[in-house]
């Protein structure tokens, strides 16, 4: 049996961003293997049924504490387990969780080249995102190839010393998803399909009949645990209050962290506004892209979000003080905001009675790819391995 590429992630936006380079490399007929390294268990099932796919290996984390140190060791012991049983021929990551730290060292220990899909990103500063910036560095370090999505990310890895050769700048596999999960979403809604959650059909009714404006919010990043959050929550009652026509989906992360704040701030308001608010439950993919779809803007501290709301000219106020997606900014898709509660209901203010600006940015070229990104990974590992 051929030694397979493995590709090993974990988390939510880990299996999207890499589904479609899973079934570009099936299609292909070559030997693809696929570990789920355990931390969005609950969470991730769907999407593998979603996407259509059946991991052949998983890593059963026995977590007794929250520290990162704690989850990398327990990653780095069950990975390389399996990288042992498996013998790759390379092993792909993606992005920056602890996952892709600790499949790339597990990999490196073992002599297995590692792949890593969208390498590059910088924001500079150690603590923001923590641990992710760090993430993305370290595994830059062991990586083979680096599949960068934007010409700013290559640089990036040739500014760190990376060796040219290694670079591909290749786009970003979350616009594959975003673009094809998306056709699907509608395509299963027009023939009668219960795609959408019950939480979700207050929501699209009022869009459909009452036209409410959406804005999808998302919330969930450690630098803006407490008064971020406060802050963020605050400003998004002053929003409905100022504009009657405004509807506001929040898929609230469950982190007591989180939720507790979101609740206190907006839990009585959600009763009063009859469907203009809905407070829900982390959304599984297809009703993401929904409710992306479907809106005038989003306010998150994703990542991930950034890169789907361009592809579904969905523009993006950024929930965070920096961004390791500049691109977006530059590209006018997107606009810094922080958690500052005043500049947030300002800008969206702005946007809201500005129609001019709010479509120059829905307008913007997309600066994260075509949707052509697995494409062009499968093609180089092809070509290297000679699989």
């Amino acid at each position: 049996m051929p030694r397979p590429l493995l590709i090993s992630v974990g988390t939510r936006p880990e299996i999207i961003k890499m589904a479609p380079l899973h079934r570009e490399l099936r299609q292909r007929g070559l030997p693809v293997a696929w570990v789920h390294t355990g931390q969005h268990r609950d969470m991730a099932q769907p999407l593998y049924e979603f996407f259509g796919i059946e991991p052949e290996h998983e890593v059963t984390l026995e977590r007794r504490n929250g520290q990162l140190s704690h989850l990398n060791a327990l990653l780095l012991e069950g990975l390389s387990e399996v990288f042992e049983r498996t013998q790759p021929c390379a092993v792909l990551v993606h992005g920056d969780t602890t996952s892709t730290l600790a499949s790339a060292q597990a990999a490196f220990y073992q002599g297995v080249p590692i792949g890593h899909v969208e390498a590059g990103l910088r924001t500079f500063n150690h603590r923001e995102p923590f641990p992710e910036e760090m993430n993305r560095e370290l595994t830059a370090r062991l990586a083979h190839w680096h599949f960068a999505p934007t010409h700013q990310a290559a640089t990036n890895l040739r500014n760190e010393g990376v060796r040219t050769p290694g670079i591909h700048t290749v786009g970003n596999t979350a616009v594959d998803a975003a673009l094809a999960g998306t056709a699907r979403v509608e395509s299963l809604l027009a023939q009668g399909h219960a795609v959408l959650p019950p939480a979700l059909d207050r929501l699209r009714d009022g869009l459909q009949h009452r036209h409410w404006r959406l804005i999808t919010v998302t919330a969930h990043r450690r630098e803006n645990w407490g008064e971020g959050i406060e802050n963020i929550a605050r400003a998004v009652s002053a929003l409905l209050d100022a504009h009657p026509d405004l509807a506001v989906v929040w898929p609230v992360h469950g982190n007591p962290a989180v939720s507790d704040a979101v609740q206190a701030a907006l839990g009585a308001q959600a009763q009063q506004l009859e469907g203009r608010l809905t407070l829900c439950t982390p959304l599984d993919y297809p009703a993401l892209l929904w409710c992306l779809h479907h809106s005038v803007l989003a306010l998150t501290d994703s990542g991930g979000i950034q890169e789907e709301g361009a592809a579904l000219s969905c523009p993006v106020l950024v929930l965070r003080n920096t961004t390791e997606r500049p691109e977006l900014i530059e590209a006018g898709a997107g606009v810094i905001v922080g958690t500052d509660r005043t500049r947030i209901v300002q800008t969206v203010t702005h946007l809201l009675r500005d129609t001019a600006a709010l479509q120059a940015m829905r307008d913007a070229v997309n600066p994260f790819g075509d949707g052509t990104t697995a494409r062009q990974i499968a093609d180089v590992l092809q070509q290297d391995l000679g699989v």
